[in-house]
């Protein structure tokens, strides 16, 4: 039958793997050959560091719905897994770490890259940690790492010492202790109970001004958001991870919710008396309606989330899509005079943005560099975004074609993900281009590698276009702000500064196409030439650091800590962006 590192790779063709990412080590060496054996059938991806082969298996497990795979030799390599898993952990999806482990002989003798794997797992694979400590073993301890991993969207971690993976795997005898396994699963048909959906009904059908917040658990239930929010007459806010299921074109979709969103999705939940929430644990709870101002229910297929971040009055645990639809029959029509109210808050933010992207800025305004991408994104493509200010310019700024994807680390807001998760999203559909979305700061600590990734495997490709914004500006520019506004503190140089690079000239050096633009007028070229080149482009942009990342209806207190940090370091010129940002939210104009 082979050894066990055969037929842990027949048990990932059984589950329908197709490709595997990771970085080769000694101690997975009798994996990576039956991988070799089997390349017909199982891809093995290698990234440049073991972090970014987590966050492809993350990023593939977003991008196709299915369980992402990531291999990792032992010590080191296992340990490098950690910042991806935990990605796949917070933001719920299933995820299948195979690491491997020194000797059977070896382990607790202090041996070298003796790691206690299963502690440091124990925690981000909370759902199932298993060390595969006999071939006997093989099938159901793989098996139930997929199962797991599927049935509570989650990573699982599976252990294989060195000696196990080179062990020949018996005929299992049917007797006691011995237990076969099948590589099957199912998902369950999730529905309320029907006094709940009563309930709900009535509650919402009595609503004057009813908002819908709308999560990642709607992925499959855009068609029913659309349909119960015209219903209703609501208007519908989403959390970052939900923004790519609502069409932003639509005069009642209000932008994202919370710190990094928009002034309409701000004023929707401020103003509404009845709320519901659909597939969403969004964590910004201070943007959320004040407790007591609005009735909720919330449907969720994760009963642990009900009322988790709102004083939820009905709860229903069920399928999004599901739920909705046995919904719908029972909801009545309120009066749709706060309709008119949500279209007038989406223009006013539809002005308060044009305002912002038409500030000046020195060389660039990374708002209307994002912004400008909307008019040039193929209606097939697939975006990642990174963890920085770029998620600010993206959440407010970036319009979807509908049914176009995009990813990013949100619970985690790990940096460095852009670029594993666009090279996942691109591996499983290399006919659809990618626009990978990132910070200088997030492209030297990891981004970087990965384009040498992208270097060496685009030749592959039927759609060669993989687009790779880079904001340059020298600064970290998230923590930058953030030291002012939760702090009152000057932005600290040392801390902060980005040393520069050349990023056109690298992706040239590779082999890729270099853009750099500094220039507004140039803007929009730039873009037309990225997405129109025959290879991999990186998009280096030259923006300007002083641009505000401000909240979406600040308080006076955040507003004041930032231009006292900003009075510390002397930039007036930011300050006086920042004033300007305030203006347009208060419709003065400039301050």
């Amino acid at each position: 039958m082979g050894n066990v590192a055969d037929g842990i790779v027949d048990r990932l063709r059984a589950w329908g793997v197709h490709r595997v990412f990771g970085y080769a080590g000694d101690g997975v060496d009798p994996i990576l050959a039956a991988l070799d054996r089997a390349r017909q059938d199982v891809e093995f991806v290698s990234a440049r560091h073991e972090e970014a082969a987590a966050f492809m298996a993350t990023g593939h497990a977003k991008y196709t719905g299915e369980v992402g795979v990531c291999l990792a030799t032992q010590g080191p390599g296992a340990v490098h897994l950690l910042a991806g898993l935990y990605d796949a952990k917070l933001d719920s999806k299933p995820v299948v770490a195979i690491v491997g482990q020194v000797l059977t002989t070896a382990q607790g003798s202090g041996y070298q890259q003796e790691v206690e794997l299963a502690t440091l797992f124990k925690d981000v694979c909370a759902q199932y940690v298993q060390p595969l400590a006999t071939p006997e073993q093989l099938a159901a301890v793989v098996d139930n790492a997929f199962r797991t991993a599927l049935a509570t969207s989650s990573p699982t971690c599976v252990i294989v010492p060195h000696d196990v993976q080179q062990a020949e795997v018996p005929e299992l005898e049917h007797a006691h202790g011995v237990v076969p396994s099948a590589p099957v699963t199912a998902s369950p048909r999730v529905l309320p109970a029907e006094a709940d959906l009563d309930r709900a009904a009535r509650l919402l059908t009595g609503g004057r001004r009813v908002a819908l917040l709308v999560g990642q658990g709607a992925a499959r239930a855009a068609a029913e958001v659309q349909e119960v929010a015209q219903r209703l007459g609501a208007g519908v806010a989403t959390s970052l991870l939900g923004k790519p299921l609502v069409d932003e074109s639509l005069p009642w979709a209000c932008g994202v919710m919370g710190h990094l969103g928009t002034t309409a999705a701000a004023d929707l939940m401020a103003g509404c008396d009845t709320l519901l929430i659909v597939g969403s644990n969004d964590p910004w709870t201070e943007f959320y309606p004040a407790p007591g101002q609005a009735r909720a229910v919330q449907i969720d297929v994760d009963a642990r989330n009900l009322g988790a971040k709102y004083p939820v009055e009905v709860a229903l645990a069920g399928d999004a899509a599901e739920t909705l639809r046995a919904l719908l029959p029972r909801l009545g029509h309120p009066e749709r005079t706060w309709r008119g109210e949500v279209e007038a808050m989406v223009g006013t933010w539809q002005d308060v943005a044009a305002q912002r992207c038409a500030e000046p800025a020195e060389p660039l305004n990374p708002q209307a560099v994002v912004a400008a991408l909307s008019a040039h994104l193929p209606a097939d493509a697939q975006v990642a975004v990174d963890v920085g200010s770029v998620v600010y310019w993206y959440a407010r700024f970036l319009r979807l074609p509908p049914g176009v994807p995009a990813h990013l680390s949100s619970t985690l807001a790990c940096m460095g993900s852009a670029m594993p998760y666009g090279l996942a999203a691109k591996l499983a559909r290399p006919d659809r281009p990618v626009v990978a979305l990132a910070g200088d700061g997030a492209m030297q600590m990891s981004g970087n590698a990965e384009l040498v990734t992208l270097a060496a495997r685009w030749r592959d490709w039927a759609d060669p276009r993989f687009v790779v914004l880079v904001l340059a500006n020298g600064d970290l520019a998230e923590v930058s702000w953030e030291q002012r506004e939760m702090e009152g503190d000057a932005r600290f140089a040392a801390s902060q500064d980005v040393p520069a690079f050349p990023w056109a000239d690298y992706a040239r050096l590779l082999g890729l196409d270099g853009v750099r633009v500094d220039r507004p007028e140039d803007v929009d070229d730039a873009w037309r030439r990225a997405l129109a080149a025959d290879r991999p482009v990186v998009l280096e942009a030259v923006v300007d650091p002083a641009t505000p990342l401000l909240p979406p209806r600040a308080a006076p207190a955040q507003v004041e800590r930032m231009l006292t940090g900003l009075a510390l370091e002397g930039a007036d010129r930011a300050a006086q962006q920042l004033r300007a940002q305030r203006g347009h939210e208060d419709g003065t104009g400039r301050a």
